[in-house]
């Protein structure tokens, strides 16, 4: 099950790791809704099934828990991260104030090749716009806020940010695409206009503008956690509320 890849830059065809194909295999049925949250990924099972050894399969289900997707339960194994709607809800807040500091300094501190990059990863999000397009645009997207966060230049609101980001339950987003499929479109249009923005408001060097994108942005997320997953409304805008007041 090898992979190729063309690298844009040099013109050589890359080749994937078997256990990033298999990360691929597993990334795409969780979004796919195939997996579903608190089910156990038996690392037996899925060899079976893809016809390769344990090895690489363990390493992919490393992967898959280094990427926030599963969590490992010490002598049982790993499953597909099961959150509560408090902590959903604790990763939103979280996010709507890292992201926005990151968004600030970033619009300060940001390279030339940084924001060529952040434009690049806005611009190819439009070439993914199927449902099968979804496990890599939702790595795109998550690359995308990682790189503002990124160019923020601090160490440690970096590594905050990894930590929210990987209880922020995004894959549950796009499994909802998949089946409500009608709301796809619309929904990732409405995103590439709002990263967009928030490039621009970077690329102007407009710190406060940048804050109010990525607050934008984030606040719509939390309505799709609302709207999707039926997270209740009341406890977002009593978290929102206490984040507003104290800042």
């Amino acid at each position: 099950m090898k992979n190729f890849e063309t690298n844009d830059d040099t013109g050589f065809i890359e080749r994937k790791s078997l256990k990033e194909d298999i990360f691929d295999v597993l990334h795409k049925r969780i979004i796919a809704g195939k997996y579903s949250p608190g089910e156990w990924l038996r690392q037996e099972e899925i060899s079976s099934q893809l016809g390769v050894s344990q090895t690489p399969v363990r390493e992919a289900l490393d992967l898959l828990v280094s990427s926030g997707l599963a969590e490992r339960i010490p002598y049982r194994g790993v499953r597909v991260l099961q959150l509560t709607t408090e902590e959903i809800i604790e990763s939103y807040v979280m996010r709507l104030l890292l992201e926005s500091t990151a968004g600030s300094a970033a619009a300060r501190l940001r390279t030339p090749e940084q924001l060529s990059s952040m434009y690049e990863m806005v611009y190819k999000t439009q070439e993914l716009m199927s449902l099968s397009d979804m496990s890599a645009q939702m790595q795109l997207n998550r690359e995308f806020h990682h790189s503002i966060v990124l160019a923020g230049n601090n160490s440690l609101l970096l590594k905050l940010y990894e930590i929210v980001s990987h209880q922020f339950p995004d894959w549950m987003l796009y499994e909802y695409m998949f089946r409500f499929p009608d709301l796809l479109q619309p929904s990732l249009t409405n995103e590439f206009n709002e990263h967009k923005a928030i490039v621009d408001a970077i690329a102007s060097q407009n710190p406060d503008d940048a804050a109010k994108s990525v607050v934008a942005h984030i606040k719509n997320l939390g309505s799709e956690l609302i709207n999707f997953l039926g997270i209740p409304e009341s406890q977002i805008k009593e978290k929102e509320e206490h984040l507003l007041t104290r800042n």
